[in-house]
């Protein structure tokens, strides 16, 4: 290999690795990565930057801004109270909910419908009994597989679309995905409803956490020295008939005491922690002696006007690797956390210093304005009230809906191209008042953007510097024993793998140009092969990190990681087995 296929084939392998180990976010790797090229020579600058030029970055910036229309009108809202019915059994409820999700999620961004549906979905199995787990996960999955169904269901079809006509001059047709999609979207919504109730087990979520234990705070707090506190007991202190708060532990030189008699004798510089519910743990402030030490996060917080929320990190938050001390949480969000939870479990330990990751969800009291101030910044994946969320603007659902309705006819009919009339679509919601510029701007996922803008320059780079060729060549000698059907079958998991590992837009963006070589040496169409990569892109079912839906119902859904695992397996396997079907159905093999 040349230097250059060398030089390419480091630079990969890192930004692969930087996204693995969440060390930055995906779109300041790949962005890093086609720097990096360019400034070697392993491509010039309109070659490192032509995603720029692309198309697909700005019909997926205005395919965001009309699913934010959606969301603000409340599109899917009625959704839930139409498909979930008191008293009747999880399978009949699913039966009805997940294919209205797909539908939607065919023609609108994944991300929003299910940010709207997950406070809805929680509202109503808190209010019935059930258990959350059993639904959002399967929400999450059938929102997934309506991505695969149009070639606006995802970003990464448009990705794929923009690469393949770069390569042949031809862009992906608006049904061209659906020949291989609509199946397997089909038959994976049948699993689902099907296995999700027997598969799934019944989890606590950071909702009922919070429920079940009166809304419960760990608050703690330091005896001040030479304070009326110190050298009492703790039942001279009168900490022993506090209403509605317990002592639960006093910490002294860094060795803890549990349970705490009534003549343990304080001393100035002991560390309490107290229990209980969220409206008396407030009135320790008003103790004297007795100072917080978590820097008075709950001062201020007028309780009667406050609301609890829940709020999912997402991969590209500035919070990611830093604890709420370290990010000055209290301060540059207005909100103090009451907990988080992980993997299903409630963190006991200090808060602040608390190292969060990707799908920790924040348990938070703050004001009512909190949702409408952060739910479409990158801090926070979803944000959602955890008392009902606020009614939204009902009256803007017909025109959204009809808006909506003209941009996916004009595509679909070929009367514009997706790119123009999706920009129609928006300068209709703008020029109306649906969204403020403000509002449009905050419903763009700018890293995503970003990302796939990025990823052009990194896949002309696999292509111009000969790696694409050599990995291709590798391909075709390791499985083409098995014909043309083990060279799709090596692309398609090397896809999956990918997706999972780092994200779909990357691994579309890392797999194409390896399949357009490979393809020259076989008999495959490149437009089947990009349809397979598009699909297998989007197959990301095994873990919570692979796709953004999936973090999003983690913590709210307080799920573990071996739960993706086990309902995934089935539906990986029906996407692998559907590709390679539909492929030689429609192009042959």
């Amino acid at each position: 290999m040349s230097w250059e296929a060398w030089l390419t084939l480091l630079v990969v392998v890192i930004v692969i690795g930087l996204m693995v180990r969440e060390i930055v976010a995906p779109v300041v790797a790949m962005l890093g990565a086609a720097v990096v090229l360019l400034l070697a020579g392993v491509v010039d600058t309109p070659e490192a930057f032509s995603g720029f030029s692309d198309p697909a970055p700005l019909t997926i910036a205005a395919l965001y801004v009309l699913a934010g229309a959606a969301s603000k009108a409340g599109l899917m809202q009625p959704l839930v109270s139409a498909a979930l019915q008191t008293g009747e059994s999880e399978r009949r409820g699913l039966a009805r909910l997940l294919p209205a999700v797909a539908t939607a999620s065919s023609v609108l961004n994944n991300t929003p419908i299910v940010a709207v549906l997950v406070p809805e979905i929680e509202t109503w199995a808190t209010r019935h009994g059930r258990a959350v787990s059993r639904y959002l996960m399967p929400l999450s999955f059938a929102s997934i597989l309506g991505g695969i169904v149009t070639l606006i269901g995802t970003s990464t079809n448009l990705v794929v679309s923009g690469l393949l006509a770069k390569a042949t001059g031809e862009e992906l047709g608006f049904f061209e995905i659906t020949k291989v999609g609509l199946p397997i979207a089909a038959v994976g919504i049948v699993l689902l409803v099907l296995l999700s109730p027997r598969l799934l087990e019944e989890r606590r979520s950071a909702r009922d956490n919070l429920t079940e234990s009166a809304r419960e705070f760990v608050v703690d707090m330091e005896v001040l020295s030479g304070g009326p506190l110190d050298g009492v007991t703790v039942d001279e202190a009168g900490l022993r008939q506090l209403a509605g708060v317990f002592l639960v532990q006093v910490t002294r030189d860094d060795e803890p005491t549990a349970p705490v008699g009534p003549e343990f004798r304080l001393h100035g510089g002991d560390g309490l922690r107290f229990a209980g519910k969220a409206d008396d743990v407030v009135d320790l402030h008003s103790i004297p002696g007795l100072e917080s030490l978590e820097r008075d996060q709950f001062h201020g917080f007028d309780l009667a006007r406050s609301s609890f929320f829940e709020a999912v990190v997402g991969a590209s938050s500035p919070l990611v690797g830093r604890t709420l001390k370290e990010s000055r949480f209290r301060s540059n969000y207005q909100a103090a956390v009451v907990a988080v939870h992980r993997a299903g479990h409630r963190i006991d330990a200090k808060l602040g210093e608390v190292p969060l990751r990707v799908g920790d969800t924040l348990v938070l009291l703050s004001d009512r304005g909190f949702r409408d101030r952060w739910r479409d910044r990158r801090e926070f994946l979803l944000v959602s009230p955890m008392a009902g969320t606020p009614a939204t603007g009902h009256h803007l659902r017909l025109p959204v809906a009809l808006i909506i309705l003209a941009v996916i006819v004009l595509a679909a009919t070929g009367t514009l191209p997706i790119i123009k009339a999706s920009l129609l679509g928006v300068l209709i919601v703008l020029g109306f008042g649906i969204l403020s510029p403000g509002e449009a701007r905050r419903a763009i996922d700018l890293d995503v953007v970003l990302l796939i803008a990025a990823g052009f320059g990194v896949a002309e780079a696999l292509t111009k510097s000969g790696l694409a060729g050599q990995i291709a060549s590798g391909l075709v000698s390791w499985f083409g024993a098995m014909g043309d059907i083990g060279v799709l079958l090596a692309i398609v998991v090397a896809t999956i793998v990918l997706t999972e590992a780092v994200s779909n837009t990357a691994a579309a963006v890392l797999i194409f140009p390896i399949a357009t070589q490979a393809v020259t040496a076989t008999d495959l169409e490149l437009t089947a092969v990009a349809v397979a990569i598009a699909v297998a892109a989007s197959a990301s079912f095994l873990t919570p990190i692979g796709y953004q839906t999936n973090v999003m119902v983690y913590g709210p859904g307080g799920y573990r990681y071996t739960d993706y695992t086990r309902l995934g397996l089935p539906l990986t396997a029906v996407m692998v087995a559907g590709i390679l079907v539909g492929v030689h159905l429609w192009w042959g093999l």
